[in-house]
């Protein structure tokens, strides 16, 4: 047998509070934020649930850092360029980065106790619009109305049984074909006429969504300075 210090140690790389938040992201990216408990976590650290509070208090502070762990997966808005490319950026970022982590979209303006990188993102956010010659109030409104439309978006995207490709298309037909002729007219002619052309995918819908948002913030922020 190979004693070598080289080996002693590398199959259970040593605890502490980051491994404990990074393999909790993990799992819960794995089985769902509902799924989720501390003996499972303690299953996949391979040490006893009471370990794991040695290094993070409680369950609600393990939330709290998976949270702000995400937070910090998201691309800030940048100071430095365009208020609204940098939303831009930074709501396309959110995107992805919610997509990769589903569970995490409901709790991430729910945490009472943020972490850093939360409260950097936050503090990035108002800055942006701050710079971009928003009002304190403007700033309150663009940031509402764009957190919710991610946020949402991103519930929504997540919880649809298809957005696009053949399985959008095997949906769809599947719930057209079985109605009678004429009583959803508009649902059918919606289906027909867009659903089912190639191309079709509803995730494109986000940028229209973004951009209207943006817009309309862009002109409500020129009436408010005027």
């Amino acid at each position: 047998m190979d004693n070598s210090p080289s080996l002693i140690g590398k199959s259970r790389p040593p605890l502490n509070a980051a491994r404990v938040l990074s393999v909790a992201v993990a799992l819960a990216d794995r089985i769902g934020i509902e799924a989720f408990t501390i003996r499972k976590l303690a299953n996949e650290l391979r040490v006893k649930p009471m370990t794991i509070y040695h290094h993070v208090a409680n369950k609600e502070a393990i939330i709290d850092g998976m949270v702000d762990i995400v937070f910090g997966e998201i691309e800030s808005p940048a100071s430095d360029v365009d208020w609204r490319a940098a939303t831009q950026r930074s709501a396309r970022s959110a995107r992805a980065v919610l997509a990769a982590h589903p569970w995490a979209t409901p709790l991430m303006v729910s945490r009472t106790s943020p972490g850093p990188e939360t409260l950097r993102h936050i503090d990035a956010m108002i800055g942006c619009f701050r710079g971009g010659g928003f009002s304190v109030a403007m700033t309150a409104h663009a940031a509402a109305l764009t957190d919710a439309y991610i946020y949402g978006f991103a519930l929504q995207e997540a919880n649809l049984p298809a957005t696009g490709g053949e399985e959008m298309a095997d949906l769809a037909e599947d719930i057209i074909e079985p109605l009678p002729a004429g009583v959803y007219p508009n649902l059918t002619e919606f289906t027909v006429d867009y659903v089912l052309q190639p191309g079709y995918d509803f995730g494109n819908e986000f940028e229209f969504g973004l951009d209207l948002i943006l817009d309309g913030l862009e002109s409500a922020a020129q009436r408010t300075a005027s």
